[in-house]
């Protein structure tokens, strides 16, 4: 086959850093002569792009392997991204994968396709994660309206449930101006709203003289960019100076996403995290000072080893009395390599699921407290380009989900609405359109 005819899909599991790499990735090859087509087009290579946050990750990975073989027998198979680096034998001996490349190799991913014919044994290509110190830039465009572009990548810290550090090495950033370059690249492509991703976002510039705040005040005078989302932040490194610029802002947007963990001091210490309950609450109250109307999101882990009930139901008192808008849930799972993996205390899965549950119900009435405090009140919406049922949904700035009747004058377009009701099967606001903002 002429070489400039091969065709490759892609799959990306995992977080939106993947997704943004998975991206970057697929214009690489484009650029390079290969033509991206839909998975279930039976590609001549197929990239499935791995993370080792989520259970099952091989499991996982060889699903889609055999998805991929299903539609093109003959593929060729690269597996890529965090669970290459962790586990690459493992991932070598699914059948049917014909190269694995670890956190370095994987934008160097074009030089394997030369010869596309399936291997008898895959080649393996994981380096030393200490090695990798390269950085590269990343940004996805996936729905037209918003870009993950990620500034970011490797964390230092060391959470004793992580393996984060062993797969993506050390904390290293783009510079300002780089990412300004990208976001105006982004831009010019007509999109309104821009996700900053990185494995410690926060963290941008650590080693250099530049930082976070510094970037986000950088981006704010890019022309055409209305919307900048931070999409994570550590508590200890969201300091007053980043919440007062978010406040003052007609560009970032009121929405802070920031891990927590758990509620109890005692787990905090053990997860060996960076904060405790004091400052998180201080970052909170700040935000909610400044910003009545601000979304606060918050991760949290259940069933950590040592977490004993009345630990979790300090965390589940914790959160339930602090102003914020949603969380999202992990279930502990034991990571080899991690420090939490060798703790006592487990505790049983079905005590893990209940705790869990709990914690997914307090979600559901912290949003919907949330949203109803806006009932009546005007907001800029982001609209979609989803039809669903002839029905579209869109984000305000403060990240409440809305929906209207699909019009495709509406997409990618920034309108006020004024919030009418709660559809709280779908846990949605309806709005009432007022007029174009822009």
């Amino acid at each position: 086959m002429h070489a400039m005819q091969k065709t490759v899909a892609f799959y990306t599991l995992g977080c939106k850093l993947n997704f943004s790499e998975t991206s970057s990735i697929g214009r690489q090859l484009t650029e390079a002569g290969m033509q991206k087509v839909a998975f279930e087009a039976g590609a001549d290579v197929y990239v499935v792009n791995t993370c080792s946050v989520t259970d099952n990750a091989d499991k996982k990975c060889q699903k889609i392997v055999k998805e991929a073989l299903r539609h093109n027998p003959n593929a060729f198979v690269a597996i890529v991204g965090c669970y290459a680096q962790l586990k690459p034998n493992e991932i070598a001996k699914i059948p049917g994968v014909d190269v694995v490349l670890g956190a370095a190799e994987k934008f160097n991913i074009e030089n394997y396709l030369n010869d596309i014919s399936k291997r008898e044994v895959a080649i393996v290509k994981e380096g030393k994660i200490k090695e990798v110190l390269d950085y590269h830039a990343s940004y996805s465009i996936g729905d037209r309206t918003r870009s993950f572009l990620k500034v970011q990548d490797g964390c230092d810290y060391f959470c004793s449930f992580c393996t984060i550090p062993l797969a993506r090495g050390k904390s290293r950033s783009d510079t300002i101006a780089n990412i300004v370059k990208q976001a105006e690249e982004i831009v010019s492509q007509g999109i309104k709203e821009i996700v900053l991703t990185g494995v410690n976002t926060g963290d941008f510039g650590q080693g250099t003289d530049e930082n976070f705040y510094q970037l986000l005040q950088a981006l704010e005078q890019v022309n055409g960019l209305e919307r900048i989302r931070i999409s994570s932040i550590e508590p200890n490194l969201l300091t007053d100076e980043i919440i007062e610029l978010v406040a003052k802002s007609n560009v970032i947007v009121p929405h802070f996403h920031i891990p927590l963990q758990s509620g109890s001091d005692k787990i905090l210490q053990s997860m060996r995290r960076r904060y405790l309950t004091e400052l998180y609450t201080s970052r909170v109250n700040k935000i909610k000072a400044l910003m009545p109307h601000c979304c606060i999101g918050v991760d949290v882990i259940v069933g950590y080893p040592g977490e004993e009930h009345e630990d979790f139901i300090d965390t589940y008192n914790y959160l339930n009395e602090l102003n914020i808008s949603y969380l999202h849930v992990f279930t502990y799972s034991e990571r080899v390599n991690t420090t939490a993996y060798k703790l006592p205390g487990k505790v049983n899965l079905s005590e893990r699921a209940d705790r869990s549950k709990m914690l997914h119900i307090l979600s559901d009435k912290k949003r919907l407290a949330f949203y109803n405090e806006h009932i009546g009140k005007t907001y800029p919406v982001l609209w979609e380009a989803e039809n669903d049922n002839n029905v579209m949904y869109g984000f305000t700035n403060n990240y409440i989900k809305v929906k209207t009747n699909y019009d495709p004058m509406l997409v990618n377009e920034i309108v006020e609405v004024e919030i009418t009701a709660i559809d709280h099967e779908d846990m949605v606001a309806k709005c009432k359109l007022l007029q174009m903002v822009y």
